[in-house]
C-alpha cells in the first residue's frame, strides 16, 4: 500500500503514484512517454508526438463550452534524478520511495521527482474527469525540461492550436507567475598536469554530506550550504599549515541543484596525520556553527586510501580552484559590490566586525522588521530606517563591536 493511496483529491495522487513508479530522467524519458500514449489510447483522447519526444493530448469541450478558447495545460516529463552516496537506488528501474513526515511528502534518500511530476499527475486527473467543465484542453508534456527545455525549444509548430497556455511547474501554491529570468550554462575546461608521488605518503578521502541541497534557483535565497564551497573552504584552510597532493575532487551532480556532498583524496605524510585531522575537524566544527540553523546535518567523514602514486602537480591543483582562499561578497548602500578576502579582513582588521553566517544575519533582520509591524505603538518603520540605523541596530541584536 503506498502512503499517498488515501490523500485528496485521490485521481490527483492515482496519477502521482503512478509516475513515480516511471524512471524518467532527463534525456531518458521513453518509458514515461510510453505511459502518457498508452493512457491516451485508453481514455480514447486523441494525442500526437513530434521528433523531439513531446507529447500532447487533447480532451474535447464539455457539452455546451465548445466556443471557449482552447486552453494548454504544460508540464514537463522528466526528473531531476540525484540521490544520497549511501542509499542504494537506480534510476533507471527503481520507483522512487515515498514517506510523509507531517503534512510534507519526502522521497527515501533521493530526489522526489514532484517537479515536475505532480504537474503531470495534475494534467492527468484533468484529463481524466469528466465531471469537469471546460472548453478545449490541449495538454502538452515536454521532454528534458531539467538540462535546459530541449523539448519546449524544438516543440513542432503543429503541434499546439491553442494560445493561452497554464505552465504546471511552478513553486507555491495560490500564486500565478507571469514571467521568469533567463539562465545560462557555462562549461570551463581547465588544463592540468601530474606528477609521481612518494608511494610512502599516506591517502585520505575527504568527504562533506549531510546538507539539505535542494533547487538553485528556487532554494538558493535560503543561504543552504554548497558542499563544493565547503570542501574548497577546508582544502584551502588545511593548506595552509599542511604539504598534501590532491589527485581527486568531485562535488555536485547537476547544474540546477545545490550540490549536498563532495569528496577529494589527497595524500601527504603520515607524520602529518593527527595535526591535519584535528585542524579538519576544527573547521567542521566551525563551519556547523555557521549552517546549522539551516543544515544541521552538516558532517565531514575522513577515511584512510590507498596512495595512486601519482597527483596534480601544485599548479593545477591551484588551477582548479581547490584551495583558492575564500571571499566576501560585500553590498554597500550605493549597489555596488566588493570582494574581500576573509585572511586579508582578519589579519588588517579592514573591517569591524565578525565573519557570521548570512542566514543569522537575515533572520535577525526579520525578526526586527516583524517587531516593528507587530507593534502598534512604533512609530519606527522598518521602510523609514537609514542605512546606519540598520547596521547600528543589527550589530546591536548581534552583539557586534
Amino acid at each position: 500500500m503506498s502512503v499517498i493511496e488515501n490523500l485528496e483529491p485521490k485521481l490527483l495522487w492515482k496519477y502521482f503514484d503512478d509516475v513515480r513508479k516511471i524512471p524518467r530522467c532527463s534525456k531518458h524519458e521513453e518509458k514515461i512517454r510510453e505511459y502518457l500514449v498508452n493512457f491516451a489510447k485508453e481514455q480514447k483522447l486523441d494525442y500526437k508526438t513530434d521528433k523531439p519526444g513531446n507529447v500532447v493530448i487533447t480532451k474535447p469541450a464539455s457539452p455546451g463550452m465548445e466556443d471557449k478558447p482552447i486552453v494548454i495545460l504544460q508540464s514537463h516529463m522528466d526528473m531531476v534524478c540525484e540521490k544520497n552516496s549511501d542509499v542504494e537506488h537506480d534510476f533507471s528501474k527503481d520507483p522512487i520511495k515515498l514517506k510523509i513526515k507531517g503534512d510534507i511528502l519526502l522521497a527515501d534518500g533521493t530526489t522526489l521527482g514532484a517537479d515536475d511530476g505532480i504537474g503531470v499527475a495534475t494534467s492527468l486527473a484533468i484529463l481524466e474527469d469528466r465531471t469537469l467543465k471546460h472548453g478545449p484542453i490541449e495538454a502538452l508534456f515536454t521532454v528534458d525540461e531539467e538540462t535546459g527545455l530541449t523539448g519546449a525549444f524544438a516543440l513542432e509548430s503543429d503541434m499546439l492550436s491553442g494560445k493561452i497556455m497554464l505552465n504546471i511547474d511552478s513553486e507555491d501554491f495560490g500564486i500565478l507567475t507571469v514571467g521568469c529570468a533567463g539562465g545560462g550554462d557555462t562549461k570551463i575546461k581547465l588544463p592540468i598536469k601530474k606528477e609521481s608521488i612518494d608511494k610512502n605518503l599516506i591517502g585520505l578521502s575527504i568527504k562533506i554530506s549531510g546538507l539539505r541541497g535542494g533547487h538553485s534557483g528556487v532554494d538558493i535565497h535560503e543561504q543552504r550550504a554548497n558542499a563544493i564551497k565547503l570542501l574548497s573552504r577546508i582544502l584551502w584552510k588545511t593548506s595552509q599549515n599542511h604539504e598534501f597532493y590532491l589527485f581527486d575532487i568531485k562535488g555536485g551532480d547537476k547544474h540546477n541543484a545545490i550540490p549536498r556532498e563532495s569528496y577529494a583524496k589527497v595524500c601527504l605524510d603520515s607524520n602529518d596525520k593527527d595535526k591535519f585531522l584535528s585542524d579538519i575537524k576544527s573547521e567542521e566544527k566551525t563551519i556547523l556553527a555557521e549552517v546549522k540553523s539551516i543544515d544541521p546535518k552538516f558532517k565531514v567523514n575522513v577515511e584512510s586510501i590507498d596512495n595512486p602514486n601519482s597527483a596534480l602537480t601544485k599548479e593545477s591543483k591551484i588551477s582548479l580552484g581547490s584551495v583558492k582562499e575564500p571571499t566576501l561578497t560585500l553590498l554597500d548602500s550605493k549597489g555596488e559590490t566588493k570582494e574581500i578576502k576573509i585572511a586579508e579582513k582578519l589579519e588588517k582588521g579592514k573591517y569591524n566586525i565578525e565573519i557570521e553566517s548570512a542566514s543569522r544575519i537575515a533572520a535577525k533582520a526579520v525578526e526586527m522588521i516583524q517587531k516593528d509591524l507587530d507593534d502598534p505603538n512604533s512609530d519606527e518603520k522598518p521602510a523609514y530606517r537609514t542605512d546606519q540605523e540598520w547596521e547600528k541596530q543589527l550589530k546591536s541584536s548581534l552583539n557586534w563591536p
